[in-house]
């Protein structure tokens, strides 16, 4: 047999065979498409697994006002939210982040299900180291300064891009967040619906980080008068009363429960209800006492759950929840949140 010798000839014959081949391939592929299986098999197709669909969690709002208190916007808003619909305010406790509060309490879910918007404000470690918010420091609890305002350009922020209700505003707020929650209560009562201070303290209880401690261990002596006068010195005209709820563990080691009773004598004060005109009624299963005014409506909550200690009161915790979403969480058979949405926005707003 006789090989060419040329390198062009062997390219020229390695093409020919390629061309060759090919062509052999493409026959052999059309016969095998006009040909018929005898017999098929299906192949079932795998089915992807049922999921739940998740909730939407809180989403970071950057930009909302001037932020003289330089504190976080998270907000979580259903997707299809009704016009006239509530808000409500949550704000946490120290040592605390807005996403684990949310996880534990709940707040997103709820408000997936009964179709209202959340608003967080978030504590910064720049502004204090344990994530507090500074309750304590007049520059920012006063009116239309500091943290207190940033809240209320959250406040403003929500109403302008969502449906909200003005009129149907609350807010929750737990340790210094339930503070902070007294002092927005106090300082802005014609922006709310109602207010639920849970472990809190009341407005103007301390002036610094020193005297803050004190007032957490052992309160302050004050009478009624003067602790109403504190509320009267930033609001002198109330245009409107906020239906206050007050939350405490009797056996609160954090903040002690006498904060309670004097966040108590400053609203029956301001309101001008007498201490004992009072009725009992009964919340899953812990005694509550209610004040209400001439024409009926429900004023003033206060509810001390006997055994607990200092944090938000839970009917349970979630399955897996551990480590800093768990912190000053408490499974007591009793949601603080469920009751705002259910109770208080009724009491607040009857027509609900």
């Amino acid at each position: 047999m006789k090989f060419p010798t040329s390198l062009s000839s062997l390219l020229r014959q390695s093409r020919q065979w390629q061309n060759a081949v090919g062509k052999a391939m493409r026959s052999a592929g059309k016969i095998r498409a006009k040909a018929k299986p005898a017999s098929p098999v299906k192949v079932a197709k795998a089915r992807p697994p049922r999921t739940t669909r998740p909730v939407r969690r809180l989403i970071e709002v950057a930009t909302f006002g001037s932020n003289p208190g330089h504190l976080r916007m998270l907000e979580y808003v259903p997707a299809r939210l009704a016009a006239d619909s509530p808000l409500v305010v949550v704000l946490h406790g120290c040592l605390q982040s807005a996403v684990d509060f949310d996880r534990a309490s709940g707040w997103t879910s709820i408000a997936r299900e009964k179709g209202f918007a959340v608003l967080f404000a978030e504590q910064r470690q720049s502004n204090n180291s344990n994530l507090c918010f500074n309750w304590f420091r007049p520059s920012a609890v006063a009116r239309d300064r500091g943290e207190l305002m940033s809240i209320r350009q959250m406040i403003d922020d929500m109403c302008r891009r969502h449906p909200i209700a003005p009129e149907h505003i609350y807010v929750q707020g737990l340790s210094a967040g339930g503070a902070m929650a007294s002092a927005l209560l106090a300082t802005y009562p014609e922006r709310f619906a109602g207010g639920q201070i849970v472990g809190g303290l009341p407005f103007g209880a301390a002036r610094d980080a020193m005297s803050a401690l004190q007032v957490m261990k052992k309160g302050t002596a004050r009478t009624a008068s003067e602790w109403g006068d504190l509320v009267r010195l930033v609001s002198p005209q109330l245009a409107r009363r906020p239906l206050i709820s007050i939350w405490h563990g009797a056996s609160d080691t954090v903040v002690n429960v006498v904060n309670a009773h004097q966040s108590l004598r400053q609203w029956l004060d301001v309101y001008g209800l007498a201490e004992d005109k009072t009725e009992t009624v009964i919340v899953k299963g812990h005694k509550a006492l209610v004040w209400k005014d001439e024409a009926g409506r429900t004023l003033i909550e206060f509810l001390v759950v006997e055994g607990m200690d200092h944090g938000l009161p839970l009917t349970s915790l979630p399955p897996g929840l551990s480590g800093s979403a768990s912190r000053f969480m408490l499974p007591v058979g009793l949601s603080a949140p469920r009751h705002l949405t259910t109770t208080m926005m009724k009491l607040a707003r009857p027509k609900l």
